[in-house]
């Protein structure tokens, strides 16, 4: 019978208590990669498509309009261009250090929890390889147990150190791998948000000095 036929809690109990911690690891990544993606639908929106309508608001000098429709989107780009708005009328520098404030609040929650996640990945190969080392040492201490009782060694006596090593071993890179993908394509995101709120501020800045 092979290893992915056999029932996950008795894969975990015979990981041993290692595999708590990586059983842990493993919801706290599911649980944060779901309210990423949740995050990330809610503030879903065309940058394009943003800017379009944000200036088209300015060309009109319909200020306070373009100040709603960023107040009422979820983005991220929205809230920095808003705060570039409510600067209208004042210098080019102190346009700027609006967009730069906002950007410095709305970034952080972009990245919330990425943190977390990424040490996910990085400690769950490592409990692993702990388990894996206690796995051994087990597998050591019987075979000291037995000779010092001048007991022969059978290979049953060493199956289940064995059995823990290479289970708490698959664990860890289960939750590591798929784990650091999603954080690798989570962070590709968040570059592309942080690019966007960059070019709409450069954008914003000279459509405001030039209307």
């Amino acid at each position: 019978m092979g290893i992915w036929q056999i029932n996950a809690w008795e894969l975990i109990v015979s990981g041993g208590p290692i595999m708590v911690p990586i059983v842990i690891c493993s919801f706290l990544a599911v649980a944060i990669v779901i309210e990423k993606f949740i995050y990330f639908s809610m503030i879903k929106a065309d940058p394009q498509e943003i800017r379009r309508i944000v200036f088209n608001f300015v060309k009109n000098n319909k200020i306070k309009e373009a100040v709603s429709y960023c107040e009422e989107s979820a983005s991220p780009i929205a809230k920095v261009m808003e705060a570039g708005l409510l600067k209208f009328g004042s210098s080019k520098e102190e346009v700027k250090e609006a967009l730069s404030d906002a950007s410095l609040f709305e970034i952080p929650k972009l990245e919330r929890r990425l943190t977390a996640l990424a040490t996910i990945a990085h400690i769950s190969p490592l409990l692993g390889l702990l388990g894996t080392v206690t796995g051994m040492a087990a597998n050591f201490h019987t075979i000291q147990v037995r000779a010092a009782s001048l007991n022969p060694v059978t290979p049953g006596d060493l199956a289940g150190g064995i059995w823990e090593a290479l289970l708490t071993t698959v664990a860890g890179l289960v939750v590591a791998i798929p784990t650091f993908v999603i954080y690798n394509y989570l962070v590709s995101r968040i570059n592309r948000f942080i690019l966007e709120m960059e070019r709409s501020a450069t954008e914003l800045v000279n459509y405001l000095v030039q209307a």
